[in-house]
């Protein structure tokens, strides 16, 4: 049976820092401009959970969308949706939290949640021109 994806779309507001603690202030400024902030600046991201795999043949489903949606709100929205990145969650104590970073994270979140026979990619968008994708 051929594989198809279904995709669940989200979104959250969240603040960050971008900042290297092993380098000078000015490398910092100039490396990540606006986003080294000392007070931090927000994005309103938003994601695409990419689920891959075959249909099932009782349900005709990939997997419930109700299912990924509620994976999703209890493992990801919850804990960075009005969140400060650097400050409130224990993943980005000691990683930048670039959307590259936030992505990796998501899909680590959830791909132990998914059956193992699923594929799993994540979709952020931290502007409406700039986004990531993981894994690639």
């Amino acid at each position: 049976m051929n594989k198809i994806a279904i995709v669940r779309c989200e979104h959250f507001n969240a603040a960050h820092r971008l900042h290297n603690k092993n380098w000078s202030d000015q490398k910092n400024k100039d490396v990540f401009g606006k986003c080294n902030n000392p007070n931090y600046h927000g994005h309103n991201y938003d994601l695409e959970v990419k689920v891959i795999g075959t249909c099932d043949p009782e349900t005709g489903y990939v997997i419930d969308t109700k299912i990924l949606s509620d994976l999703i709100k209890k493992y990801v929205l919850d804990r960075y949706d009005h969140k400060n990145l650097n400050l409130d969650t224990q993943e980005f104590k000691d990683v930048n939290p670039t959307a590259e970073n936030i992505a990796i994270s998501i899909y680590n979140i959830l791909k132990p949640k998914l059956e193992a026979s699923l594929e799993l990619k994540i979709k952020l968008y931290e502007t409406p021109r700039n986004f990531v994708e993981y894994p690639y």
